[in-house]
C-alpha cells in the first residue's frame, strides 16, 4: 500500500471536520493509502512535524494531506519546501479562507475531495517564495491585507468570510498612503498606494475571481495594487468594481504580471500595518521583499480536466 499522511486542524472553519473522519479514511483505505494522521494542537507543532516527516526521508510518504484552510497548507508547503519533501500534496478545505482549494476547483464535502485524491490526478503547480518564505496564494501588504490576523477567532468562525467583509469596512477611515518603489522585471513603478497583493491564484478574502484569466501554471504572478489619491466616492466605486470582478483597467489600480516583483519603501515613518506582509493569512516577512514565481515547484491532486465539479458542488 501507498504511504499517506494526513494533516488537519480540529479548529479549522466550523471545527466538523473531525466528524468526517472515519469517511475519509474509509475512502483512503479504499483507494490503497495506508493513512497515518497527524492532529495539530497548537501554534508551531505542524512546522515541527514536517521536520519530523523529513527525518523520515524526502519520499517517505507518497502523499501528504492537509485538511484545514490557506494558513495550513501554507504551514505544510513551508515545510515541504524548507525540507526538500517531495510528496505530492493533497488538500480536503475545512478553513475559513480556502480561496486556493477553490481555485484548483476542489470541492468542499470532505470525501469528494479525497476522491479527487484517490482519483490520481495531479498537476504540477507554481508557488511563490518571499524572501525566505512560501507562498502557495496570495503575498501582501497594507491595509485589508492582514485582515485574517486580525480577526477574533470566534468571530471569524461563526461569521465566515462576512466578518473579512466586517472587519474591512471597520479600518476604511484608517487609510493612509505609503510610498514604494515596485521593480519587475520589465519596469520600476514609483507610487503612494494603500495595500498591494501579489496572486499567484485568481483571488483571495473570499473574492475568487478577482482575475478572471488567472492561471497557476505559467510562472506569472498577477501584481494589483490600490494608488492612492481617489476620492472617497471614486474608491467606493472600485469597491464595486471589485465585488463585480471589473477593475482592473481602473485609474486607481496599478496592475501588471511578472514572475519577479521586487517592493520597497524608504523606512521613514512607515506604520507596521504597511511594512508587515501577509501570506496566505500568515504573517510574512517585513518590507522590503523580493518574490519569485518558482514554476511547477510542486506536485498536488486536481480534478481531471474532465472531472471538474460545477461551482456549487465546489462551495459547498
Amino acid at each position: 500500500m501507498k504511504k499517506l499522511k494526513l494533516i488537519y486542524n480540529p479548529f479549522s472553519g466550523d471545527k466538523s471536520f473531525k466528524f468526517e473522519l472515519d469517511s475519509v479514511i474509509s475512502e483512503f483505505q479504499s483507494g490503497s493509502y495506508e493513512t497515518h494522521i497527524f492532529r495539530t494542537c497548537e501554534d508551531g507543532d505542524l512546522e515541527r512535524h514536517m521536520s519530523e516527516i523529513a527525518e523520515l526521508g524526502a519520499s517517505y510518504y507518497d502523499v501528504i494531506v492537509i485538511s484545514g484552510g490557506d494558513g495550513s497548507i501554507n504551514i505544510a508547503v513551508n515545510g515541504i519546501m524548507k525540507h526538500g519533501i517531495t510528496s505530492a500534496i493533497g488538500v480536503i478545505p475545512s478553513g475559513t479562507a480556502n480561496d486556493f482549494a477553490a481555485f484548483l476547483k476542489i470541492p468542499q464535502n470532505a470525501v469528494d475531495a479525497v476522491r479527487i485524491i484517490t482519483d490520481g490526478h495531479i498537476s504540477e503547480i507554481d508557488i511563490g517564495r518571499v524572501n525566505d518564505m512560501y507562498f502557495v496564494n496570495v503575498c501582501g501588504a497594507g491595509y485589508l491585507t492582514n485582515i485574517s490576523q486580525q480577526i477574533d477567532k470566534d468571530f471569524k468562525d461563526a461569521l465566515g468570510k462576512l466578518a473579512y467583509y466586517i472587519k474591512g469596512i471597520e479600518q476604511a477611515p484608517k487609510f493612509m498612503p505609503f510610498p514604494v518603489r515596485i521593480t519587475s522585471s520589465e519596469e520600476v513603478y514609483e507610487e503612494n498606494i494603500y495595500l498591494f497583493i501579489v496572486l499567484n491564484s485568481g483571488g483571495t478574502g473570499g473574492f475568487n475571481n478577482l482575475v478572471k484569466d488567472a492561471v497557476i501554471d505559467d510562472g506569472l504572478f498577477d501584481f494589483i495594487a490600490l494608488k492612492a489619491g481617489g476620492t472617497p466616492l471614486e474608491l467606493f466605486g472600485l469597491v464595486v468594481k471589485v465585488l463585480n470582478g471589473d477593475f482592473l483597467t481602473d485609474p486607481n489600480i496599478l496592475y501588471f504580471r511578472d514572475g519577479f516583483i521586487k517592493i520597497e519603501t524608504d523606512g521613514a515613518d512607515i506604520a507596521p500595518v504597511f511594512t508587515e506582509t501577509d501570506i496566505d493569512g500568515e504573517q510574512g516577512p517585513d518590507l522590503p521583499v523580493t518574490i519569485k514565481n518558482l514554476r511547477k515547484a510542486i506536485r498536488i491532486f486536481t480534478p481531471a480536466p474532465d472531472e471538474i465539479p460545477d461551482a456549487e458542488q465546489v462551495l459547498n
